[in-house]
């Protein structure tokens, strides 16, 4: 779906159409965190009991402190011993987050590549849950986009599975250029929001990077009046996070808590490409802050009447 700001017009298109809304000089932003297999599958030490462990993010890699969240987190207790597969990874919980979260050590002693190759073997890709289905070994590589390079989150950032290395070529040969920032998707992107004041919702904090190449092409597009495209809201999040006071890009890193919601005057790009997203949605708001919310709200309405396919791997809008 493409959606016009300026005039209202909704097109309906297939993706590969892309290709008719850029050309020489534009810009596309897309995200190249990679996703790693954060579902961990193990038992308590005494009881046996079969518990889930899901990775977070890393809070210090000397000591292998990890953010997770863990099912059923009625059982997983502060001072528990969690081991996963034949023991290979014993972990220590250390301190309770949230009502699922938990701080845990993994007790480990070997070399940092042996460590990180161990979760690798025994961590599952996270699957959204809507695709309903257990993971397979091939969606270490299909649950990714042709961008990923740097590993760190725990879902894709799904605007960027659309694009296939053909289609990227061919934007490329238009003139049309593509340029990576790192966002590492944590779950509280897909928080629902469950405050009336939307300025009292928190966040959670998310690794993201600016390199100075992306910052130098963008800024050139800026004053050349081309064409920007954050390739999703973690691309739109990390550019938005980095504006410079003379309202252009800026190098910039560490972490980002950045809430876009309507109204919100956007500095850096002036398209977004992304995918539909659940109702009370961070990333829905920050669409329709973008695209204006009556005109996203008319286009996602349209989109339930025509069947668009929703969510994780559905279909893509275009907003310029």
């Amino acid at each position: 779906m493409v959606v016009h700001r300026d005039t209202g017009v909704i097109e309906h298109k297939m993706f590969k159409d892309v290709l008719n809304y850029f050309g020489e000089g534009d810009k596309m932003v897309v995200n190249d965190t990679m996703v790693f297999p954060a579902r961990l599958y193990g038992y308590k030490e005494k009881t046996n009991a079969k518990i889930e462990v899901f990775l977070l993010r890393e809070l210090n890699p000397t000591s292998h402190l990890w953010d997770v969240l863990v099912d059923p987190a009625r059982k997983i207790r502060v001072g528990n011993k969690l081991f996963f597969g034949e023991g290979e990874l014993v972990a220590e919980v250390i301190d309770n987050t949230t009502s699922r979260g938990r701080t845990i050590r993994f007790l480990y002693d070997g070399e940092p590549e042996e460590f990180y190759k161990t979760l690798e073997e025994l961590g599952e890709t996270p699957l959204p849950r809507e695709i309903g289905r257990e993971a397979e070994e091939s969606d270490k590589e299909r649950y990714q986009t042709i961008f990923a390079s740097q590993k760190g989150a725990v879902a894709a950032p799904t605007a960027g599975l659309h694009f296939t290395p053909q289609l990227q070529k061919k934007l490329q040969l238009q003139g049309t250029s593509f340029h990576p920032i790192t966002l590492h998707l944590g779950l509280g992107m897909f928080r629902q929001v469950e405050v009336e004041d939307l300025t009292k919702h928190k966040m959670d904090s998310e690794n993201f990077d600016v390199p100075q190449g992306t910052v130098t092409a963008v800024n050139e597009a800026i004053d050349a009046k081309k064409r920007i495209c954050a390739v999703g809201t973690t691309s739109l999040r990390a550019l938005e996070s980095s504006v410079s006071a003379n309202e252009h890009l800026k190098p910039n890193g560490g972490w980002t808590d950045k809430f876009i919601f309507p109204p919100y005057e956007f500095k850096i790009c002036n398209a977004l490409i992304s995918n539909f997203h659940y109702p009370q949605s961070t990333l829905l708001m920050m669409n329709c802050a973008f695209g204006g919310y009556d005109l996203v709200m008319e286009a996602y309405e349209l989109a339930i009447k025509e069947k668009y396919r929703f969510f994780s791997y559905g279909d893509a809008m275009l907003i310029i």
